[in-house]
């Protein structure tokens, strides 16, 4: 892993790879008690050619940088954050999958490391990545239930649920629980003031479909501006089709042609039916289905399969 520290009011400079270890932490650590942390996620790919690849990473430091201002934090530049997810890949290129069996996940975390027992910025901050080999996030389609009891965040700006804060993702863990039991692979939440518009995934974005048009809530504070989510838009332009940023109503969802989630860790992924106070929708997937054509297009980018003149992808000398 690699990690560099911070004092309050400096600004990170140097880093240094060490082995992978427990991190030590004061039990009054501003994280612990707080949850005053931020977090990033990103894959790299192995091509067919041997090639190791990264996808957007300036786009990660870019969020993390907005989740660490929001959170009172100082925050390593994107030129650094860049250069540590490099050096995490480097060390562990020997578990960057072959082409097609998987990726490799790195977890940049920003945490307030230092001790702070009270509602204060601490004197210490901790940045560090690390990886792990991961295969796809869900094999098959996603049958979804919608939580109208529970929220993942409040509506509108001024919250955390537009950045990765580390207090957005434990509050999801019990209608997730709940909604797998019940045989559903997520959930997807509505807002929180009215309870009547579709906002995110337990983890992901989501999009609906009707006709030639593509519809996705929009990232307005309360909805996290998902970098998987910023690119199927563009794709998605690309190839003609009208899409909409905008409020979606679940109702208009249960009416769509499809619906599908992005996200770093999901990809592109087909959602095949919504239930909502227990009526069950479906909808198409499959080889023909616009997200199939999305996700065709963005791991081939992803992957080098796919020439593109966007400048999306990093490679890991």
């Amino acid at each position: 892993m690699y990690a560099m520290k911070c004092s309050l009011g400096q600004h990170f400079s140097h880093g240094s790879l060490t082995p992978l270890s427990s991190v030590s932490l004061n039990p009054a650590a501003s994280v612990l008690n707080y949850a005053q942390g931020v977090f990033e996620g990103l894959k790299a790919q192995r091509s067919d050619e041997g090639r190791i690849l990264l996808f957007r990473p300036e786009e990660n430091a870019r969020r993390m940088k907005m989740g660490a201002e929001r959170m009172c934090m100082p925050c390593p530049s994107v030129e650094q954050f860049v250069n540590a997810v490099k050096h995490t890949v480097i060390a562990n290129r020997r578990w960057v999958p072959p082409p097609g069996k998987g990726s490799l996940y790195i977890r940049p975390l920003l945490i307030a490391s230092g001790v702070a027992l009270g509602l204060r910025p601490p004197p210490e901050f901790t940045f560090l990545t690390y990886a792990s080999p991961v295969n796809s996030y869900h094999k098959s389609p996603l049958d979804l239930k919608v939580e109208n009891k529970l929220f993942r965040a409040i509506t509108g700006h001024g919250g955390t649920g537009g950045i990765k804060s580390i207090a957005n993702y434990a509050p999801v863990f019990r209608a997730i629980n709940e909604a797998k039991i019940q045989g559903f692979s997520d959930v997807l939440f509505l807002d929180a003031a009215t309870a009547n518009y579709i906002e995110e995934v337990s983890s992901s974005n989501v999009f609906v479909v009707k006709g030639n048009v593509i519809s996705t809530p929009v990232a307005d504070g309360s909805i996290l501006p998902g970098i998987t989510r910023k690119s199927i838009i563009e794709l998605a332009t690309d190839l003609g089709y009208q899409v909409m940023e905008r409020d979606v109503e679940v109702e208009e969802t249960l009416q769509a042609d499809e619906v599908f989630c992005t996200g770093t860790a999901m990809g592109v992924k087909s959602v095949a039916s919504v239930t909502y106070n227990n009526r069950r929708v479906e909808y198409k997937t499959g080889a023909d289905s616009v997200c199939q054509k999305l996700y065709d297009t963005l791991v081939g980018i992803q992957t080098g399969l796919v020439e593109t003149t966007k400048n999306w992808i990093v490679q890991v000398d």
